[in-house]
């Protein structure tokens, strides 16, 4: 077998002067127009008007709409690529086209220059009607009748400026393998005007950058031409003069209490709406007191600390779906089991931050209150505790009374011999008074 021709598309040899593009999908459903923009269409009927045969057109229009053209390569004033045909080789196909000299490119960027917003619609991949064809009016000597002669260049061709040339023996013009790459190069318009001035010499970043200059140069011819004008001024008495600024308004009055947040919809994967809605009315509640009282009560709190106090201020015991789930989702932010975090609720209940720092920080307090609660146990018929730091347990190990920096005594039960206290009753000056809301002395 002969060894076939593979693409023309090399990617890495592209620059500023060439550039390669993919070749195009079948197209799916035919119409009489074969392009979509206005220029891809103008391109389509250069090549028709050209053309010197219509059956060739026919069948090349019919093999671009089938994809049988390769990559297509552009180069200034040369379109080519590989056409597929009846023969296992496909042939190489070019069309040329005239570049334009520095004159005409001179005129195109004058025009451009004296039109912004033509130059964003091409940047935006649309080509504006007064860039592609003869459109500046410019004055000339008169004539016998008055007329005045246009100037500008044109960028897309006219009748018979294609000039194609196939590998193929058919020496039509153009055969339907080049009519059929000046189809797919109508596509290619549309896609990117940017190709036409590449057909026609210049590469784009060449052309912005030959603008960019044009119209910093007219900004400073622009700016020397115009008189400066005259500055606004004051007497220097007038701007050094002391001035009073008037008093401010009376700061309005404080709500009379925090207002309720509003109810936050439940959303699939979003955030929890109970959750949401405690944050929100502890933040309402945290805001009222700051601005009332200039204080936040609980700036000091560690997150520990923080996050117990909002378990806390949930109504209940922690048995409901939705109170486990804020348990679950607080100890998991802190760190902490949600038993840790039950047992830390209840003591927090009990006593506040002191009644949480009772639970979880055991110290040696000065002889005094604390060496004069065992006499007093014994004297009420309760038997002799065992004292540990600020602790003092009962002998069969199911209560224990434990001393708080503030003076209070805080009870605590667990089930004997397990050495699992949870906070019980309510804080007392009286040892003996804190183990009245356990049960009798008897129970005790």
């Amino acid at each position: 077998m002969p060894r076939l021709p593979g693409t023309m598309a090399a990617p890495s040899r592209d620059g500023e002067l060439r550039r390669t593009f993919r070749a195009f999908e079948p197209r799916t459903s035919g119409g009489e127009v074969f392009a979509e923009s206005w220029w891809g269409n103008a391109w389509v009927t250069a090549l028709e008007e050209g053309a010197l045969d219509a059956a060739r057109l026919m069948r090349g229009r019919a093999y671009a709409d089938k994809g049988h053209v390769d990559a297509i390569t552009v180069t200034p004033g040369l379109v080519l690529a590989y056409v597929h045909g009846s023969r296992p080789r496909p042939y190489r196909v070019q069309v040329r086209l005239r570049t334009l000299d520095d004159d005409e490119w001179d005129r195109f960027l004058d025009t451009a220059a004296e039109r912004p917003a033509d130059i964003a619609a091409l940047l935006d991949k649309e080509l504006p009607q007064s860039l592609a064809g003869v459109a500046t009016p410019a004055p000339a000597p008169a004539s016998a009748s008055g007329g005045r002669s246009l100037r500008g260049t044109r960028l897309l061709p006219g009748p018979g400026e294609l000039e194609p040339h196939c590998s193929c023996p058919d020496r039509g013009h153009p055969c339907k393998h080049a009519a059929a790459l000046c189809y797919q190069t109508a596509r290619l318009l549309d896609e990117d005007p940017f190709v036409l001035l590449l057909l026609r010499g210049r590469g784009e970043r060449e052309l912005l950058d030959a603008l960019s200059r044009r119209n910093a140069a007219r900004a400073a011819r622009a700016a020397q031409e115009q008189r400066p004008a005259a500055l606004p001024g004051v007497r220097a008495s007038e701007a050094l003069a002391p001035r009073t600024l008037p008093p401010l308004p009376a700061p309005l009055p404080p709500p009379p209490h925090p207002e309720q947040p509003p109810v936050y919809p439940g959303a699939p994967g979003g955030p929890d709406p109970f959750a949401l809605d405690q944050l929100a009315t502890d933040a309402a509640a945290r805001a009222h007191s700051l601005l009332t009282t200039g204080r936040d009560p609980v700036a000091e709190l560690t997150l520990w600390q923080d996050a117990v106090r909002l378990a806390a201020a949930r109504p209940g015991s922690g048995l409901t779906a939705t109170t486990r789930a804020l348990y679950a989702s607080l100890a998991a932010a802190t760190g902490r089991t949600p038993a840790d975090l039950a047992r830390a609720v209840a003591a927090w209940r009990q006593g506040g931050l002191e009644g949480l720092a009772v639970l979880e920080e055991p110290w040696d307090p000065p002889a005094g209150r604390f060496d004069r609660a065992r006499p007093l146990l014994l004297a009420a018929d309760l038997p002799a505790f065992r004292p540990w730091h600020n602790h003092l347990t009962h002998p069969l190990g199911h209560v224990q009374l434990r001393l708080g920096r503030d003076g209070l005594w805080y009870a605590y039960e667990s089930e004997p011999g397990r050495d699992d206290w949870w906070p019980r009753g309510t804080p007392d000056l009286d040892p003996v008074g804190a183990l009245t809301g356990l049960g009798s002395t008897d129970d005790v």
